[in-house]
């Protein structure tokens, strides 16, 4: 598998690589301390559009796409709030802003490894 996602908990960044090159980096929303981003090596589970909103209807709090990580109930998303980027604010996803979270679900395949460190 060529891509593989690196997330940094202190930087607020999403690092995309194929193999050795870093492709993109990306701002990120992470986990507030009560409900921090988990650490370690996850996989990409299944990709969702649109997930929990309804055709010409408001966004959810999962912007226009998401991203299920191989642990249960965490996953990399979008957001109906911009402003949360940069910031600890979530329950523990990773929040992009929605074109950056669109630019990657066209990219990565399932399975891509998801490494998140601190």
């Amino acid at each position: 598998m060529p891509y593989h996602i690196r997330i940094s908990i202190s930087r607020l960044r999403l690092n995309l690589y194929d193999g050795q090159r870093l492709v993109r980096s990306f701002p990120v929303g992470l986990g507030k301390i009560a409900t921090a981003t988990p650490r370690g090596d996850f996989t990409i589970i299944n990709k969702v559009p649109y997930p929990n909103s309804y055709p010409g209807g408001p966004l959810s709090v999962f912007g226009t796409y998401w991203l299920g990580l191989s642990r249960p109930h965490y996953g990399i998303h979008g957001t109906n709030n911009p402003a949360s980027i940069g910031k600890y604010v979530s329950h523990g996803c990773i929040r992009m802003h929605n074109r950056d979270v669109e630019y990657l679900a066209k990219r990565v395949p399932i399975g891509t490894p998801v490494r998140i460190r601190p």
